[in-house]
């Protein structure tokens, strides 16, 4: 672990580790890099992280936006839907596992959620592989969530700014959009990114680094 200041994000879970939580869409490829990273920071930092939804949906509506980018947000709000019902259903853990199986096949698995069939594929075989009813799936043309979905969106997207999207990460009560990365890193790699994450969420004032990408996700 490194050390800490008075501005470092000290919040933390029941079990002492560092409080983290996290804002996905598994429609985004980005969000994906991002969780992937996460899980390997678990492994070698001090960290919970904690997986809540947010909707790429949501934050598009009533936007100008390009036809095949309409298409794709017409289709993400399937996935987000059947997660926050099975949430409601059967509980906060099986978030982050139905995210896992939904995110393998449409990310590494390379199933296009804007095809009805193969978004359907998808759900169904997530759910399956997760345990949960195969009746779930039903949400996903439901508007029956939405209102915790919203709310879900919205504790997220509150803490950054809507003009951002997913991954939102928050360290202890500072959060941010990003890190945006390709390949995901791992091992003490991960580690070290994440104590520059740490670093800058104890900055006061501070609140951009970016540049432009020139590579698409490496799933690995």
């Amino acid at each position: 672990m490194t050390e800490t200041n008075e501005s470092t994000p000290q919040t933390s879970d029941a079990s002492g580790g560092q409080r983290v939580r996290m804002w996905f869409d598994p429609a985004c490829p980005w969000a994906w890099m991002t969780s992937r990273w996460l899980m390997e920071v678990e492994r070698v930092r001090d960290i919970h992280v904690e997986w809540h939804v947010m909707s790429l949906a949501v934050l598009n509506e009533g936007r100008d936006l390009a036809p095949d980018y309409r298409a794709l947000m017409d289709a993400a709000w399937g996935p987000v839907r059947v997660i926050m019902a099975a949430k409601a259903e059967h509980g906060e853990e099986v978030v982050k596992k139905l995210y896992d199986a939904i995110g393998t096949r449409v990310h590494p698995g390379g199933m296009a959620l804007r095809d009805s069939q193969q978004r359907a594929q998808v759900i169904a075989e997530a759910l399956a592989e997760v345990g949960l009813p195969a009746e779930l799936a039903f949400a996903a043309d439901s508007d029956s969530v939405d209102e915790a979905l919203r709310a879900s969106h919205a504790e997220g997207i509150g803490l950054v700014g809507d003009d951002v999207g997913t991954p939102v990460i928050a360290i202890g009560d500072v959060a941010f959009f990003g890190p945006v990365i390709s390949p995901a890193p791992k091992g003490e790699a991960a580690g070290k990114l994440w104590d520059g994450c740490v670093l800058v969420a104890g900055t006061p004032g501070f609140f951009e680094l970016k540049r432009s990408r020139n590579v698409d996700p490496i799933f690995d």
